[in-house]
């Protein structure tokens, strides 16, 4: 997928701000993000993060490409994180899901008739996203959602 742009205001937040130097700073933040993905269950062998200046750089092995789009947007979708530089590798190459920032006013029904034509297909872009989003009316501007290959 190469670099992907996310709304670096946006998201989770779960970094610490401080410390002695920012390449301290920088490597704490690369950690909580691998805790992150690791707290989700996400798979990825060998996994590691490289995070500067708002860029975190993904390295690994995932098994599907499903589990590698959700592990570049769980990063991406964090506080802070402004690009995502994805080095992944999929064990097993699938078709890639289309990506979408949810703007204001959008619901995930909204988002499911203008990608499928059908608002109650709204489901399978919740479950495409799981476990990131815990609830389908949960969705805010500026998050970035994955939207699979309607099935």
């Amino acid at each position: 997928m190469g670099l992907l742009d996310f709304v670096k205001d946006a998201g989770e937040k779960i970094f610490r701000f401080g410390g002695p130097s920012e390449q301290e700073t920088n490597q704490a933040k690369a950690k909580l993000l691998r805790e992150q993905v690791n707290a989700f269950g996400l798979k990825v062998d060998s996994f590691n993060v490289d995070y500067d200046d708002g860029v975190a750089t993904l390295k690994g092995a995932t098994p599907s490409q499903q589990e590698k789009e959700k592990v570049v947007l769980l990063v991406g979708n964090t506080q802070g994180v402004a690009r995502v530089d994805d080095q992944l590798v999929v064990e097993k190459p699938e078709p890639q899901a289309a990506f979408y920032t949810v703007r204001s006013g959008d619901s995930l029904s909204k988002i499911a008739k203008a990608h499928y034509g059908d608002g109650k297909a709204y489901m399978a872009i919740f479950e495409a996203n799981k476990p990131m989003l815990k609830d389908p009316d949960k969705i805010y501007p500026g998050q970035v959602l994955r939207i699979p290959p309607r099935g």
